[in-house]
């Protein structure tokens, strides 16, 4: 993929064999993240960073799938577009959240507009079918 591999010239992605164990322990976790960010009674915090944990597992097993890898969590969200084909609105849906938590974990303040939340659910659900679909690793 030639964007990816700009990327890996400039040092923000490196090239790394997909493994399938690895690929389906994200999968799966993406799976439990995002299950529990929807059990009734929690908080819109709880939720929030749930659903956000799962949106990132799916991107890094999509990224992986294609034998990436990146140290930086918003980038994984940035190659959805060329991933999985997701569209640029709903890959910026999921790079805000990212801002959306970095304010949460390193200033305390975590603000949970609740259309946000369900945007974020909903293309999570999104990435968690197209991650899906992908052909088994061999």
């Amino acid at each position: 993929m030639k964007e990816l591999d700009n990327l890996v010239k400039i040092n923000k992605l490196k090239q790394e064999p997909a493994d399938a164990k690895e690929f389906a322990g994200m999968v799966q976790a993406g799976d439990t993240k995002l299950k529990d960010s929807q059990i009734a009674g929690l908080s819109e915090d709880s939720q929030f960073s749930l659903a956000y944990g799962a949106a990132h597992a799916f991107s890094l097993a999509a990224l992986r799938w294609h034998g990436y890898r990146s140290d930086s969590r918003y980038l994984v969200f940035q190659c959805l577009q060329h991933t999985v084909n997701l569209s640029k609105a709903k890959w910026r849906v999921l790079d805000k959240c990212h801002n959306t938590r970095n304010l949460a974990e390193y200033e305390g303040h975590l603000d949970v507009n609740p259309q946000l939340l369900r945007e974020l659910i909903s293309i999570t659900q999104e990435v968690q079918a197209l991650v899906k679909a992908m052909p088994p690793i061999e």
